[in-house]
């Protein structure tokens, strides 16, 4: 029998486009729709809030349901726009979230801990960054500042900027936190500490150093404690998972993947874009 819902029924073309003509196209995907969400009530109560373009780019790019359930929940708690949906999908977000290193479960209470380990991901994917090999952590947090916009998007939803290398006063001496954020939904700051290398223990420490400076500094009575991430180019697991082990300020260890820009020697080698274009126009 027939299903009496289909696209059209509780949505309106805003939401799922001009479908006159009912084209090969738009039949292969109202078919793909009914088949992929048998439930009558879940397509009208939450398919219907996003729109048909954002299910044609579920059905297109997302093959296991449970993975398509959370992308669909996502879209509608943060508002993503189709083409920040693409992004989110294309850089695996569902496979990152959630998967940093960290000691939330020991250091915060449980509501808050479950919350700020859903936010935290691994690795970090920093594809509008092209660092060359010689690179070092001015220069990678330059560039993030560059690009703060697309590295907001990347942390993910209730960020907000402070300052960078945010400087503290300690004992008389001076130090600075490479990036300083304040997370809406927890409440609380955030520390991010930028290496270029692989993690190694004393960054653990030196983390434990900047949130005790922040939660006596900074902290406002209704904040939470504040919470530290460390980025770093790679890490070993084990190593990480030791070095946070005993700590009581709440931390986590993540990765991060930026494009690599090719040795200058390499690039000295390849043609220019006047050469190339100069070349193709003898082609023609």
């Amino acid at each position: 029998m027939e299903r009496s819902y289909g696209i059209n029924n509780g949505c309106d073309k805003t939401n799922f486009g001009n479908l006159n003509g009912y084209s090969p196209r738009n039949l292969k995907y109202m078919r793909a729709f009914a088949e992929a969400y048998p439930d009558e009530q879940f397509v009208q109560e939450v398919l219907a809030q996003i729109t048909w373009y954002h299910n044609i780019t579920l059905l297109d790019k997302v093959k296991d349901p449970q993975e398509r359930l959370w992308y669909i929940q996502q879209t509608i708690e943060h508002g993503w726009s189709r083409n920040v949906l693409v992004h989110q999908i294309e850089s695996g977000l569902y496979r990152r979230q959630g998967q940093a290193i960290t000691n939330f479960e020991r250091t915060l209470p449980a509501p808050q801990s479950d919350l700020a380990r859903s936010l935290v991901k691994d690795p970090y994917v920093f594809d509008f960054l092209t660092l060359g090999p010689q690179a070092q952590e001015r220069d990678l947090e330059r560039a993030l500042l560059e690009h703060l916009r697309d590295f907001l998007l990347e942390l993910g939803t209730g960020f907000a900027f402070v300052g960078s290398q945010y400087r503290l006063e300690v004992g008389g001496e001076e130090f600075y936190i490479d990036l300083l954020f304040y997370q809406l939904r927890l409440r609380c700051y955030v520390v991010i500490d930028l290496k270029i290398g692989e993690f190694r223990p004393e960054y653990a420490g030196k983390m434990n150093f900047y949130l005790s400076a922040v939660d006596d500094l900074l902290r406002h009575p209704e904040d939470r404690p504040s919470i530290g991430l460390i980025l770093c180019k790679s890490k070993n697991r084990l190593v990480a998972e030791y070095a946070l082990r005993d700590l009581s300020k709440p931390m986590g260890v993540a990765t991060y993947r930026v494009t690599e820009a090719l040795p200058s020697e390499l690039q000295e080698g390849l043609p220019s874009l006047e050469e190339l274009e100069a070349e193709l126009g003898e082609i023609k």
